[in-house]
């Protein structure tokens, strides 16, 4: 097991350091429990580090009452980004509400419209943005970097907590007394949109009830991808 001290220590630094030289930066929450360690950090340190969240208007009330959580405990309220209602609207309208279980292609142009374009307008004018991704979180994620080139947004992109387990995240969490999202107590270790998110099985991999009817080289929103493909074009040491 990673020794979660040095791991909080790293991460507190890697944090400093984007707030002192690459302001302005943003994390983006998608207010799961690897999000809450990083705005737990983040508002306690009292980081000029921007925090929001996507709304896409299909959260479970779980993940909202999250940002009610957020509010009591820091005194501090999340930017929320929505998507555009005339772009939901013709979606809906032409494909029907729950397209996205047709096929890959109509799941990503729902995220793309919930998720992805909502981002580009969070991202706008910063300098760096910050995630709460980990490795250990699906096949997809094997090779990510702590300090990354987003070719897609043209700017730089932190995952702090890349070598963190799940372990570390829920030792933090419990540690420090840190609110998290209620579903996490009823099987979901990964948690997205309502429609697409279920409950996982006993040995089931964290992000298997993540759009659980597709193949799991698949599994990404849009959020992390350019034309296709996981941004991972080119690290940049630390």
């Amino acid at each position: 097991m990673s020794d979660l001290t040095t791991l909080v220590s790293a991460t507190e630094q890697t944090l400093a350091r984007i707030a002192a030289d690459f302001s302005p930066a943003v994390f983006a929450s998608s207010l799961a429990a690897e999000d809450m360690v990083l705005t737990d950090m983040i508002l306690k340190a009292k980081l000029p580090i921007g925090i929001f969240s996507l709304e896409t208007g299909r959260l479970h009330q779980e993940t909202l009452a999250v940002l009610g959580k957020v509010k009591q405990r820091y005194a501090h309220d999340i930017t929320l980004y929505r998507p555009q209602p005339e772009a939901v609207a013709a979606y809906v309208e032409q494909n029907g509400l729950n397209a996205f279980y047709n096929s890959v292609e109509m799941r990503r142009e729902c995220c793309r419209i919930r998720k992805v374009e909502p981002l580009g307008r969070a991202l706008a004018g910063n300098k760096a943005w910050v995630t709460g991704q980990r490795r250990a979180q699906s096949s997809t994620r094997a090779e990510l970097h702590v300090q990354e080139i987003d070719t897609a947004h043209a700017m730089t992109k932190f995952n702090p907590l890349a070598d963190w387990s799940e372990d570390d995240v829920w030792a933090y969490i419990r540690a420090n007394d840190v609110p998290y999202n209620a579903l996490h107590d009823q099987g979901y270790p990964s948690i997205g949109c309502e429609p697409c998110t279920r409950a996982v099985q006993p040995g089931e991999d964290v992000r298997a009830g993540r759009w659980w009817w597709e193949n799991p080289d698949s599994k990404e929103c849009g959020l992390h991808m350019v034309d296709g493909k996981l941004i991972r074009i080119k690290s940049v040491a630390a």
